[in-house]
């Protein structure tokens, strides 16, 4: 089938795993177009024909926590700006394309494109799992107000797709209809990377200097692999047994596979990735982004790690290493069958809207 497919530009964990199921489409014969803002467009085009680089929404950080005064502003200033360029942009996709299919993850503007042209629309992402599923009070209460604007945001977005295909490593009860649950979306090199059992903590965070959290560190005892602290290295500074590496992705990944357990933020793509290692981790998710809360919440309510607000108590990081073990117990049960599961309902569903029967 000829797909458009929608890439969302905030972060990189969509391009990541949207990348993922492209290269399925792609040897599974389908001609693809893809729509991506961002990184994701610049991360995309690196792998694949066809991308289009569109405005599209992202957030801004600071001090661990999203500025939504300064996102709302730039969001309007640039789409306002962008919009002309989006509009040719389809112009052109429909005069050299002609899509039977649409796929977003989490893109607006190949949504409409598929609500105004009547085609058929899957959606697949893990951020629907906020809307579409039910979740109790113990992993909303004290952010009662962010979930529910997160909740309307996201219903809004992509509403009345033709079905939701959702990634997670939690398993909520389901509260709408069209919607199946699938096992996080791995890359390649993840599921090719050697697990085994090793000693060290692999610490992710973009906090520079946090000379407090390097003291904590110390204390553990444990040799401390550390990416994004020294965001300007070339090479490897060793201070006790603090580790400080150039960002390397092969070697971050070898890091991950062997690691005895993982400090790093709320994000969907390492969490899922260090649940498939089984890599117990302790998850600081950003300060009002919902959906990194939720995640982290659940990681502990699985018993796969522990969920912490900000790592500036040293007891934060030292309890977490007292229970690892009980959570490296608990992770050893967790098994996916890769991304199979998921890739035989994308086919099936494909099946279906070249049969007319999608809707």
């Amino acid at each position: 089938m000829k797909i458009l497919y929608g890439v969302v530009g905030e972060g990189m964990g969509h391009a990541m795993r949207s990348r993922v199921v492209l290269e399925h489409l792609v040897g599974q014969g389908h001609e693809i177009e893809i729509m991506a803002s961002g990184r994701a467009a610049e991360f995309l085009t690196k792998r694949f024909e066809g991308v289009n680089k569109i405005h599209g929404f992202h957030m801004i950080y600071e001090e661990n926590r999203v500025r939504r005064g300064k996102t709302l502003f730039s969001n309007v200033a640039q789409g306002a700006a962008g919009l002309p360029k989006n509009i040719a942009a389809y112009f052109e996709l429909i005069q050299a394309f002609r899509p039977e299919v649409v796929i977003s993850d989490f893109e607006s503007w190949t949504y409409l494109f598929a609500k105004t042209h009547g085609l058929p629309i899957l959606s697949i992402d893990n951020m629907q799992i906020i809307n579409r599923c039910t979740h109790g009070p113990d992993i909303i209460r004290g952010d009662e107000a962010d979930f529910t604007v997160t909740r309307l945001f996201i219903k809004g977005k992509l509403p009345f797709c033709d079905h939701y295909l959702v990634t997670s490593f939690f398993r909520p009860p389901i509260r709408k209809p069209r919607t199946t649950l699938y096992p996080p979306i791995l890359r390649p090199e993840i599921l090719r990377a050697n697990r085994r059992a090793g000693e060290h903590l692999l610490v992710y965070q973009t906090a520079e200097g946090n000379d407090a959290l390097a003291d904590t560190l110390r204390k553990t005892g444990l040799e401390c692999r550390i990416y994004g602290m020294r965001r300007g290295i070339q090479e490897e500074q060793v201070e006790g047994n603090l580790r400080y590496r150039p960002f390397s992705e092969d070697g971050f990944i070898d890091d991950l596979a062997s690691a005895r357990a993982v400090i790093a933020g709320g994000g969907f793509t390492l969490m899922g990735e260090a649940v498939y290692l089984h890599k117990p981790m302790l998850a600081v998710p950003i300060r009002h982004q919902f959906e990194q809360v939720l995640n982290a919440r659940y990681l502990e309510r699985e018993g796969f790690g522990r969920s912490a607000d900000s790592l500036a108590d040293p007891a934060t990081i030292l309890d977490f290493v007292k229970v690892v073990p009980e959570c490296a117990e608990k992770l050893a049960a967790y098994a996916q069958n890769g991304n199979q599961d998921l890739f035989d309902g994308i086919d099936a569903l494909l099946d279906r809207a070249a049969a007319g029967v999608l809707s």
